[in-house]
């Protein structure tokens, strides 16, 4: 049985169709990359299986059990945890206290501040630090390491490395390279190609809500994934169907 189960999904920002019919299934341990253009709807969808967003269609299933009209804190509680675009940290709080705030109103596991720091050395000397003085890639890390305190059974990575140098990149992915070799649940958002598929044993890519291109992230080409996401798949198969 799949982790995560997501069924004909639609979710709308006021009269526009964000999401349009979305199925899809993760199962234990795989990291499923999400791919597309601004606005193709990835974030939205983060956003409505972590509980930010309401669906007006469809359900999302954690292990078998419907958490759709559940709240953010109880999908929380039930093991499914969202980074946010931008981080959204405490500035004013530190590293550390960023962290154990998580672990307040998480699951009860194995992720500690501790653990955090040895799958994030850059957060090490920084512990203290206050979040508002930190790097970008750090700010990251933090959110990550927030992310993991309340010990998630599906982590949603939503654009790790936007707004990252490219160094901070590196460091980042290298801990997110652990997490997926540890067997944690991952779906990722991310505008990098290159990357997702390098971590990545899936892909889908999504245009204008819905997702048009789906497959294994070693077999799908380059050319699949690049058509898929500027949309020339969709439109050679209208142009086809015209016909």
């Amino acid at each position: 049985m799949s982790l995560l189960s997501i069924s004909a999904l639609d979710i709308r920002h006021g009269l526009l169709r964000a999401v349009r019919e979305v199925t899809f299934q993760v199962g234990q341990g795989e990291t499923v990359a999400l791919i597309g253009a601004n606005g193709a709807g990835k974030t939205t969808l983060l956003r409505a299986i972590a509980g930010a967003h309401r669906a007006s269609r469809g359900q999302i299933h954690l292990d078998g059990l419907d958490v759709t009209s559940m709240p953010a804190y109880q999908r929380v509680t039930m093991g499914i945890a969202l980074v946010p675009e931008g981080r959204r940290l405490f500035a004013a709080m530190t590293v550390e206290e960023n962290l154990q705030l998580a672990r307040a109103s998480g699951r009860q596991g194995d992720w500690t501040v501790d653990r955090v720091m040895d799958t994030f050395p850059m957060l090490k000397a920084r512990r203290k630090a206050r979040c508002g003085t930190l790097s970008g890639g750090e700010q990251q890390a933090t959110a990550i390491g927030r992310a993991l305190m309340t010990n998630p059974r599906v982590l949603l990575l939503d654009e790790v490395s936007l707004g990252l140098s490219p160094l901070a990149v590196d460091l980042v992915y290298k801990s997110v390279e652990s997490l997926i070799a540890s067997g944690a649940t991952i779906l990722l958002v991310e505008q990098d190609l290159k990357r997702s598929l390098k971590v990545a044993n899936r892909v889908m890519c999504m245009l204008e809500g819905r997702i048009v291109i789906e497959g294994d992230a070693k077999t799908l080409t380059r050319e699949q994934i690049t058509d898929a996401y500027f949309g020339h798949h969709h439109k050679r198969s209208q142009a086809e169907k015209a016909s």
